[in-house]
């Protein structure tokens, strides 16, 4: 853990994430990435120089999912944790239909989200992405959409007056999921149809097959790439 709150904090520093008195909503799915998140939010926001607040926040997509125990983990943590029910699932599965739901399924839940973090009077939703989300992102944008691009580290929402960061973009996935075991970090399965049969896994695997097959050491250097690209938002921090 204390490896996964160092380089959260790093990004946070280096991309100025946090302010002082912010009130910082994270966006719990219930999957590992948001989950370690929250708790290496909560642990900075203990001895963090900038005084901050942070609170839980999930939208139940209508799976019948059980969050129980995310809320006990967010009482131990002394962490406001509230769960709002959403048609989004209805929507997407049984009355549009989608066969590729995830770009809809994305945009419903991010406004979803903002609307409840403002609710809650939070000026900033964190969201889970880390290190391989940025590199697969950057693969999809490239390979089908023909273009260079990646989401921001901070971003802001003028629309709502919010901001979204993403603290652990230097975080590795393999290192969130020895969290994860190591903590006994409650993570809620997802039940969605469309669960590991995206297009993210694709490149998932495939960039895995090019770092272990031909280019040792390629992950480094395509986020170097990225950072210190015309990509909005990438090159704005203090090195």
């Amino acid at each position: 853990m204390k490896k996964v709150v160092s380089l959260t904090r790093r990004a946070i520093e280096q991309y100025n994430m946090i302010e002082d008195g912010d009130k910082i909503a994270v966006g719990v799915s219930g999957g590992k990435d948001s989950l370690v998140l929250l708790n290496a939010l909560a642990e900075l926001s203990r001895y963090y120089p900038k005084k901050f607040t942070v609170m839980g926040l999930t939208l139940d997509m209508g799976y019948d999912a059980d969050y129980s125990k995310v809320q006990k983990m967010c009482d131990d943590l002394g962490v406001e944790y509230k769960v709002k029910k959403t048609n989004i699932k209805e929507i997407i599965f049984d009355i549009r239909k989608e066969s590729n739901p995830c770009s809809l399924c994305a945009k419903m839940r991010r406004g979803a989200l903002n609307d409840m973090a403002i609710e809650n009077g939070c000026n900033k939703v964190a969201l889970g992405h880390h290190n391989d989300d940025v590199l697969e992102t950057f693969f999809l944008s490239l390979m089908h959409e023909g273009r260079i691009h990646c989401f921001s580290p901070v971003t802001y929402l003028d629309r709502t007056d919010m901001y979204q960061i993403r603290p652990m973009i230097y975080v590795r996935e393999r290192d969130i999921r020895g969290v994860v075991k190591n903590y006994d970090i409650p993570v809620v399965h997802n039940p969605c149809p469309a669960d590991g049969y995206t297009q993210r896994q694709y490149m998932k695997d495939l960039i895995k097959r090019l770092e272990k097959e031909m280019y040792p050491g390629l992950r480094k250097r395509l986020f170097r790439a990225i950072q210190d690209s015309a990509i909005d938002g990438w090159s704005d921090y203090t090195k």
